[in-house]
């Protein structure tokens, strides 16, 4: 999935242990489904919690 708001999606690297083995992995970005007011009307969008945050202390 990917933030509507600021395109953050799956990112991709190597998890290294303590001999140094290198094994993929991947970090999920914290995306949620919310339902917010976009130009006047109700729309449900997937956003990060960072993105949604920063939308919730605008608003204040």
């Amino acid at each position: 999935m990917k933030c509507d708001i600021c395109g953050k999606r799956v990112q991709f690297g190597q998890s290294v242990s303590h001999s140094k083995k290198c094994t993929k992995r991947k970090w999920l970005a914290n995306i949620h489904k919310v339902t917010m007011v976009v130009g006047g009307k109700k729309q449900k969008v997937n956003i990060c919690t960072r993105c949604l945050r920063s939308q919730y202390k605008a608003a204040r």
